[in-house]
């Protein structure tokens, strides 16, 4: 693997700089260690504060030190502003460009897809992004990963009710188990999907009543009375099975009970193509 390629003007300025740079720091310490070890004791006048027994002469700044302060300062300017201008070339920049133009068109070519297409599409991506630690059928593997099967649905609700849940970076961090009966978690998550998702629906609809108490007594204090987090504090559960949670998921990772999801970030997931894998994963039936 080629680290450093000097044909390339930047990388020669940059490496030049650093040159010039630790050629001078050394000369200037070794001036300077020198002149600490030739030094004698000095009757010169002291500055007043002192911290245990130790003194600071009233000398002035270095003429060196500050000819090579101002020097780098005008080093930076004309590098960032002459040398090599902000704006300029930049193969970083180019790349960036070049995966915006190919997200636009790819978007402007897959919009508007019937759901049937959007989870062929998204299971196209899974399978090349997704399966190899999910399993091919999303059920996690007996637990090596997590089961996309019943992500965004009652039964994940259920999961982090019973579980608990951590890894998405929230300021209340790790959500500990909650203490209440398989019918209670049932009721609750049967309030979340109905109220509060973004499907709005719900398997057990004779449950939501129920689940509304059992919510204001469990979950307002960190999700809050509308859902929402209380400003990021907690998950946002009006996102649960939304394509926004999903995006969220893949750009940052996820640390959890059974290891650690890196980001995804690198892929540059075109937004129709979250979009087609959030589809594909609600489309996964729960098994009873």
């Amino acid at each position: 693997m080629q680290w450093f390629n000097l044909s390339d003007s930047v990388n020669a300025l940059a490496l030049l700089g650093a040159a010039v740079i630790l050629v001078l720091t050394v000369f200037i310490m070794g001036l300077y260690l020198k002149k600490i070890k030739d030094a004698k004791q000095s009757d010169g006048e002291q500055l007043e504060h002192t911290w245990d027994g130790i003194g600071e002469f009233a000398n002035n700044i270095p003429i060196g030190w500050v000819a090579c302060f101002g020097a780098v300062i005008l080093w930076g300017f004309w590098y960032f502003f002459l040398g090599y201008p902000l704006k300029s070339f930049s193969q970083i920049g180019q790349y960036n460009q070049e995966v915006q133009k190919y997200n636009a068109a790819y978007a402007e070519k897959w919009n508007g897809l019937e759901s049937v297409e959007l989870r062929e599409m998204g299971l196209s991506i899974f399978q090349v992004q997704c399966a190899q630690c999910h399993g091919p059928e999303a059920d996690g593997m007996d637990g090596k990963a997590q089961n996309l099967v019943i992500w965004g649905k009652e039964e994940g609700i259920i999961d982090v009710i019973k579980n608990g849940s951590k890894g998405l970076g929230y300021m209340m961090e790790e959500m500990a188990p909650v203490e209440v009966s398989d019918e209670e978690a049932k009721a609750i998550a049967a309030y979340v999907m109905k109220t509060f998702s973004a499907k709005k629906e719900t398997k057990y609809p004779l449950e939501v009543e129920k689940g509304k108490d059992l919510f204001e007594i469990h979950c307002t204090a960190c999700h809050g009375d509308d859902g929402k987090g209380m400003e990021g504090m907690a998950l946002d559960l009006t996102t649960y099975g939304s394509t926004s949670l999903l995006h969220k998921v893949l750009n940052q990772g996820k640390r959890g009970n059974i290891g650690i999801m890196p980001s995804f970030g690198y892929a540059n997931f075109a937004p129709a193509q979250e979009e087609a894998l959030n589809e594909y994963i609600q489309s996964l039936t729960a098994q009873e």
